[in-house]
């Protein structure tokens, strides 16, 4: 049997959520994002030790796997969490710890 037929879309979208929650910034973004409505990229760069330009690394980490959005109010981007995908990531993971 090929890898490709045995998993499935859920099994995808679980990973992909699973690897951008695969660093502690990413955590701590997404616990304080989740904490309040939205958060602007720059707020988050004064309370974490890190450069802006790694900030930016997992902030698209966490866009890119659609935990998290972003619009832009120039000169900043205002990021909030995805909530129809927050919700899926609760659910596939909840499944998949119930195993």
């Amino acid at each position: 049997m090929k890898i490709n037929h045995a998993i499935n879309d859920q099994q995808k979208r679980l990973a992909r959520y699973a690897k951008a929650l695969g660093h502690p910034v990413r955590i701590f973004v997404l616990q304080t994002l989740a904490k309040q409505s939205c958060c602007y990229s720059g707020d988050l760069t004064e309370i974490l030790p890190i450069a802006k330009s790694t900030l930016s690394q997992h902030l698209k980490e966490l866009k890119d796997a659609g935990l998290i959005q972003g619009e832009i109010e120039a000169p900043r981007i205002k990021y909030c969490i995805n909530k129809e995908n927050w919700k899926e990531a609760k659910h596939l993971f909840k499944s998949f710890l119930e195993i």
